[in-house]
């Protein structure tokens, strides 16, 4: 299977996405020419430094370059200040100059930690990211965002910091959980529902072979996931409009995850998955799509094995009116109204802030109603 390379154009800041098999491997002779001395500073976790990080270290050997690397703790409570405040201070303790790099190598939780880590260490340092999970490859490292959650919310702190490379080695997707694979997927099926009806028809017939571990498919699937991001992200780097299209199913999916407290309960990407089923069947309710849009939308999650409903998310929930509280303090509020990304069709979504509050907490008593019964 050929690696395919996807370009992100923002003029100075730009950078390749690489995907495809095997390369851990070449990550030195990739990284090679974006370094001053020949040494990294890895960040990763112990999850992935247990399956991968001998590999990534003899790839930067065969280059004749050396590796420090620091393996923090999975999950998502990872990102918050302690661990920030740790990783920074090891970066500064390996000596970490403004010439050299960063490396994120791991999920989405160490590509938002060690990329913010690499934006505030000396002001800002390059860093490249080596995503190791579905999510992290088609998403979260591609577009520069970087951050740490507080209390009050996922990812209020952060900042915008492009990395210099990144490379998705489509193999390590391999030693992937089904349960963790699938999660992701729910990232790559947004783009087709938010953007590419041809290819949500695409993932329809292919999916269950990218599941079982398709290598071509799985890497058509990341490219065009990374494409269509990159389109976007080349025209709204900050996102003040079209980048917020991204949000797809991500605001009703933050007040899930606190409401479970950023668990196992339920990963990133299964609360996407429930997200954008119920951000199709409030665009129905309100008469933007058809019926059939998120009739369509849960039979391919549900063929797929994957969550999508209120009623499949495992213990207790609160009440709607503390589920739309919770909607209340994401990010994509402004001047104090709520935006949601609806959608006229597959493959058409839009930002809207006319969403009257009484239609989704109907929507959320409904979902909840289903749980009970």
């Amino acid at each position: 299977m050929m690696q395919q390379t996807v370009h992100v154009p923002l003029g100075a800041r730009a950078y390749d996405v690489v995907i495809g098999p095997g390369l851990l491997n070449e990550a030195g002779t990739r990284m090679a020419p974006l370094l001053r001395r020949p040494r990294v500073a890895v960040v990763t976790d112990e999850t992935v430094a247990d399956l991968h990080l001998a590999t990534l270290r003899q790839g930067l050997e065969d280059a004749g370059i050396a590796m420090q690397a620091l393996a923090l703790p999975p999950g998502e409570a990872t990102k918050g200040w302690p661990q920030l405040t740790r990783t920074v201070e090891w970066l500064l303790d390996a000596r970490v100059e403004r010439n050299d790099i960063v490396v994120a190598f791991g999920g989405g939780v160490i590509g938002d930690l060690a990329g913010f880590a690499a934006a505030v260490l000396r002001r800002g340092v390059r860093f490249v990211q080596i995503p190791t999970s579905l999510l992290a490859q088609v998403d979260s490292s591609v577009g520069g965002k970087t951050g740490i959650n507080a209390p009050q919310g996922k990812n209020l702190i952060g900042a915008f910091h492009q990395p210099s490379l990144v490379l998705a080695d489509t193999q390590v997707l391999g030693t992937l959980t089904s349960r963790d694979f699938l999660a992701g997927y729910g990232e790559v099926v947004k783009y087709g529902m938010l953007g590419d009806a041809r290819f949500f028809d695409w993932l329809e017939t292919q999916g269950p072979a990218l599941a079982a571990g398709d290598m071509d498919a799985r890497v058509q699937a990341v490219r065009r996931s990374v494409q269509m991001k990159a389109d976007i992200v080349a025209r709204d780097e900050t996102e003040q409009g079209e980048r917020a299209l991204l949000n797809l199913g991500h605001t009703f999916c933050h007040a899930l995850e606190a409401a479970t407290g950023y668990s196992d309960r339920l990963l990133h990407g299964e609360g996407v998955a429930i997200g954008c089923a119920l951000a199709f069947e409030l665009s129905a309710r309100l008469g933007l799509c058809s019926q059939e849009c998120p009739s369509r939308v849960r039979a391919h999650l549900r063929d797929m094995g994957m969550k999508a409903d209120l009623s499949e998310i495992e213990g207790a929930l609160p009440d709607a009116e503390a589920l739309l509280a919770l909607m209340a303090q994401d990010k994509k509020v402004l001047d104090g109204q709520l935006h949601f990304i609806l959608a006229r069709d597959i493959g058409d979504a839009f930002v809207t802030a006319d969403v009257p509050a009484a239609k989704v907490l109907e929507l959320l008593q409904d979902g909840l109603r289903a749980r009970a019964a």
